[in-house]
């Protein structure tokens, strides 16, 4: 009986590449492992048979053995050395690959020397508060930040007078090491050299083996216009130093804008509530506001202005942050009742508002509207 080709067992096309075959290799193992289908009898003689296949295409060489001459690359002595048929000991190799893929990264690392690379410093966290008027206009501000640095002792090799690190007696250079626990066994990241592979003998003593210290660097920080609460700006290689000689974490500015006593922000919209007299809305005029930028205004104000009545004034609110337009300044009109009136004022007032009575339409509609609400109450 001739055997299926490698590329269908494993659901691939001859042109796949290595990470859609392993890929495809880790999904036919879950879906055919003997202990998830112990009803399907030939679920165990295909599992051999894409553990066969997977053996000869994760390998370069054996896959071009096998897309030139076939089947035939493996018998009758061609050459590779590799028996189809997978031994235990085949199968383990092949399984370890999907198995590093899934659980390698929690079960202490990657293999090799990749494990042994110095470990990237943290990224930090600055929280900068600003007001308003540097949120509008933008700024360059200076702040202090307690990091750790590259140790000047050592120049971060985290060793006394430059020795070289040496392999770790522990793991023998590996970075973890095999624990028995009943049937199976677990690897884990070596306890003496956190899955470095290699170990110090002689530390620096100013920074104990670490390859850093501990210090406050000054930094300038550009902060754009139109920054709002949230924001965050990010420094690249501004971060904690590495250990021993790893690269650099970035640090990441979060940006507060205080409350202002004036305005309210929206968005790129400012709104500002502006009170006006009696008279002034009873008549209209003018009256002066205040924009952000720190200029004045003058704004008209119509005969019988209303408090809420707003009014927009265009491109005085705040500049956009990633483009280059700006919001609205709208301002809310609050008529204002005058108080500590004197015997002359009072006397004016109710001379005045006998002669109102047909110079308020809205409380005429309002009241006209309670009593019908009340008549048909009573009716």
């Amino acid at each position: 009986m001739s055997k299926r080709d490698y590329y269908d067992t494993l659901g691939v096309t001859r042109g796949a590449s290595e990470s859609d075959i392993k890929k495809a290799f880790r999904k036919k193992v879950m879906e055919l492992h003997p202990d998830r289908n112990k009803e399907n009898p030939d679920a165990e003689d295909r599992f051999k048979d894409v553990n066969e296949a997977y053996e000869v295409l994760k390998d370069a060489d054996k896959k071009a053995a096998y897309d030139r001459y076939g089947h035939a690359a493996f018998e009758g002595g061609m050459g590779s050395g590799f028996q189809p048929g997978g031994s235990q000991g085949d199968f383990a190799s092949a399984f370890s690959d999907v198995f590093d893929d899934l659980f390698g990264d929690f079960m202490g690392g990657q293999r090799g020397s990749r494990r042994q690379r110095a470990m990237r410093g943290s990224d930090l966290r600055y929280n900068l508060r600003v007001n308003l008027g540097e949120a509008f206009s933008g700024l360059q501000k200076s702040i202090t930040v307690p990091t750790s640095v590259t140790c000047t002792n050592c120049n971060g090799t985290g060793a006394e007078d430059g020795a070289e690190p040496v392999s770790c007696p522990t793991c023998s250079g590996a970075g973890k090491v095999r624990v028995q626990q009943g049937f199976f066994t677990v690897e884990r990241t070596c306890p003496a050299c956190s899955g470095r592979g290699q170990t110090i003998t002689n530390p620096c003593g100013g920074c104990q083996g670490s390859g850093r210290q501990h210090r406050e660097r000054s930094l300038g920080v550009k902060i754009p216009a139109g920054v709002e609460t949230g924001t965050r700006i990010r420094l690249a290689g501004e971060g904690e130093a590495g250990l021993r000689n790893g690269p650099t974490g970035d640090l990441y500015i979060f940006i507060e804008v205080a409350d202002h006593p004036i305005f309210e922000r929206d968005g790129t919209n400012l709104f500002c509530r502006v009170p006006v007299s009696m008279t002034t809305a009873a008549l209209g005029g003018e009256i002066e506001v205040p924009t952000i930028d720190g200029g004045k205004s003058r704004v008209k104000v119509p005969a019988g202005a209303q408090s809420g009545k707003q009014m927009r004034l265009r491109s005085k609110g705040m500049p956009a942050l990633r483009d280059a337009s700006t919001g609205d300044l709208f301002l809310e009109l609050a008529v204002e009742t005058p108080v500590n009136l004197s015997s002359k004022q009072k006397e004016l007032l109710r001379e005045f508002d006998r002669l109102s009575e047909n110079n308020n339409p809205e409380s005429k509609d309002f009241f006209s509207k309670v009593r019908d609400f009340w008549d048909n109450m009573t009716g």
